[in-house]
């Protein structure tokens, strides 16, 4: 599926760089999907086929309304499939069972699910990373170059069984990305492992989501599946082009990496119709002449393109240049989010003097830019407010709302975790 239609627009913090010493300068970058029709002449877009495994934990704490209701989101997501898209459904607790393999959609598929996910029921521990990836093999033994190829992970619980360590769980997600098969992550209550769903999540290229309360797992799971049918650009990567010495970062969650001297590629996934993405950069120039200039190129696909320049100065000049307050408040934002994550991990483990001077070191970091800037001023003083919530023990639900909200912000979602799309 061609990305040609994805408008791109970039800016960065400031004009000028130092010369006799390295200097950081932020980018912004913003991506925005096309409708869902390109021509208003064209006949209906045919989107492409989902292929999508459920994979649902079943331990012991998921018995009762929460199972209850995974079964029927399940249930109405598969509804929603058309012929030619393909589901499968993964149950795991201590064991794992492929209750449904992976299958095309037709009528006497949806109704054979409906009487096979009818016998599900809680059971025993919970082997996370053997039932995903069990999951993730129904998923890629019939791989749709073309389509949407997406696990759907829901748990309740930690992975206490088989695979637990949170990078390698991570890595296989990258891994299964790699060959085209993407991880999104549902995490019910407050006894799940909100840094690993994250972590498999962003590695592999799919949403994390925080269910609070489990009569909302049919809303998320629905509206997941409701994304994978409403994309319009697959695989999207925002390629950035920059001289030899200049090293780039992306400071947003999105996977990148630079594997030739000179560019790097950020992974930003499947786009929406209408979606936007923002991703934030970080250029680390090499020392330079004065009065010279340099630049970088980022683009997406074939067509979408934006240049930016730069010109070495003296410190007088970078002293007083302005900047520019967009690039600045989500700078802001992002390491606000970055610090108050981590702050929630501090608060867990009873650091609660370490998890304030998070947050008050971040504070004052974006204090000496944020001049009178009022989202910036308004930012701070959050920051403050959340400071004075980390002197004592946090309840793990308001911990994990906190993350949550911050990883959404980070990746360009709303509060529930939905993509955020273009305003009419």
């Amino acid at each position: 599926m061609p990305c040609r239609t994805i408008n791109l627009r970039a800016k960065s913090d400031r004009r000028f760089i130092r010369s006799a010493y390295r200097s950081n300068r932020f980018v912004l970058a913003e991506l925005t999907a096309p409708h869902m029709h390109t021509d208003a002449n064209a006949p209906q877009r045919k989107r492409p086929p989902v292929n999508l495994a459920f994979v649902l934990d079943r331990s012991g704490s998921m018995a009762g309304q929460k199972i209850a209701l995974a079964k029927q989101a399940v249930e109405q997501s598969i509804a929603r499939l058309q012929a030619d898209d393909r589901f499968a459904v993964v149950v795991y607790d201590d064991q794992i069972d492929v209750v449904i393999r992976s299958t095309l959609a037709s009528s006497e598929a949806k109704r054979d699910a409906l009487a096979l996910l009818s016998r599900i029921e809680a059971r025993n521990a919970t082997n996370l990373g053997e039932g995903w990836l069990r999951g993730a093999e129904q998923v890629a033994q019939d791989l749709m170059p073309e389509g949407i190829n997406r696990v759907l992970l829901l748990t309740d619980g930690l992975a206490n069984k088989g695979i637990t360590s949170r990078d390698e769980l991570a890595r296989h997600a990258s891994e299964l990305r790699t060959r085209g098969v993407q991880t999104t992550t549902f995490g019910v209550g407050t006894d799940f492992d909100e840094v690993l769903l994250t972590a498999m999540s962003n590695a592999g290229g799919g949403n994390f989501y925080y269910i609070a309360d489990g009569r909302q797992i049919v809303d998320y799971i629905t509206s997941e599946v409701g994304e994978a049918l409403d994309v319009v650009a697959r695989d999207v990567t925002l390629n950035v082009v920059t001289p030899r010495g200049v090293t780039v970062e992306s400071l947003s969650p999105f996977p990148f990496s630079s594997s030739v001297p000179g560019r790097t590629a950020v992974s930003i996934g499947s786009l929406v119709a209408e979606q936007v993405v923002q991703v934030v950069l970080r250029l680390n120039f090499p020392l330079g002449e004065l009065g010279r200039d340099t630049g970088a190129v980022l683009s997406v696909g074939e067509d979408a393109s934006a240049s930016l320049s730069w010109t070495y100065a003296d410190d007088d000049l970078n002293d007083a240049q302005e900047r520019d307050a967009e690039v600045d408040r989500a700078v802001a934002s992002l390491f606000a989010g970055r610090a108050r994550q981590e702050a929630t991990a501090l608060n867990r483990a009873g650091d609660y003097r370490a998890a304030q001077a998070a947050l008050a070191s971040v504070a004052r970091r974006i204090g000496s830019y944020a001049g009178r800037d009022k989202e910036m001023r308004a930012l701070i003083a959050q920051l403050e407010q959340d400071s004075m919530v980390l002197t004592a023990p946090m309840a793990e639900l308001s911990r994990k709302e906190m993350y949550f909200r911050q990883y959404a912000s980070m990746k360009s979602r709303d509060l529930e975790g939905r993509a955020q799309r273009r305003k009419p």
